[in-house]
């Protein structure tokens, strides 16, 4: 008999759907990883009405706390999902949409947002603006496996409910003389905004978007 296969529904919320393009960009192994799941709703690859209960509930993007259709989405997603992922910085950390807080032109409407891990309980939160489609699809074969020593360090993403960005690295860090000089954070950071100078890391908050990778790529913070 064959074996039963995951349920999985991918949910967008505020986001540019980069994840998800992150994801089918993995080509040869994008059919392996369909092959083993049974993916019963996505907005933008299907045409379904209403989110199903689900095994894993991928969920893209922050909420717009003033879009009272989104709260109660995320708070859906809670109640049908057995795991829910944060993909994304966006979900898990509430990446460039941090910068909008309200009031901003143009008005009279201008939302704030909000990262899912402050909104609902997140099992899991994949890091990066967008994540690597390989990361995407190691995460998702462990959730499959049931791999639970892989998944460690993505159940901490999912717990950490703050702002993560470059200044983390300062405040963490380099402030604290626990930096090894090691350039993981400047190879992690997709806007280039860290650099290394004199061995140590350099961020410019101009260019920094608060993803959060490389604080989780940082083998001194720990996540």
């Amino acid at each position: 008999m064959e074996d039963k296969k995951i349920t999985v529904a991918h949910v967008q919320l505020s986001s540019c759907c980069g994840c998800l393009i992150s994801l089918a960009d993995t080509y040869e192994k994008f059919p392996d990883i369909l092959s083993s799941i049974d993916l019963v709703y996505c907005q933008t690859l299907m045409d379904a009405r209403e989110i199903p209960e689900a095994d894993v509930i991928l969920v893209e993007g922050s909420v717009c706390l003033e879009d009272h259709h989104a709260l109660e989405v995320a708070r859906e997603v809670r109640e049908k999902g057995k795991t829910v992922v944060a993909l994304g910085a966006c979900a898990a950390l509430g990446c460039v949409t941090r910068f909008s807080k309200g009031g901003q032109m143009p008005k009279p409407v201008h939302g704030s947002f909000s990262s899912l891990t402050e909104i609902i309980r997140c099992d899991l939160a994949i890091p990066g603006c967008p994540p690597s489609p390989e990361l995407i699809v190691e995460v998702i074969t462990a959730i499959i496996r049931g791999d639970k020593e892989y998944l460690k360090p993505f159940i901490r993403y999912g717990e950490c409910k703050h702002e993560s960005c470059g200044c983390d690295l300062i405040v963490n860090v380099i402030n604290k003389s626990l930096c090894m000089g090691c350039g993981t954070c400047v190879a992690s950071c997709p806007t280039r905004a860290i650099e290394m100078v004199d061995g140590r890391p350099l961020v410019s908050s101009q260019l920094c978007i608060k993803c959060g990778a490389c604080s989780f790529q940082c083998p001194r913070i720990g996540i």
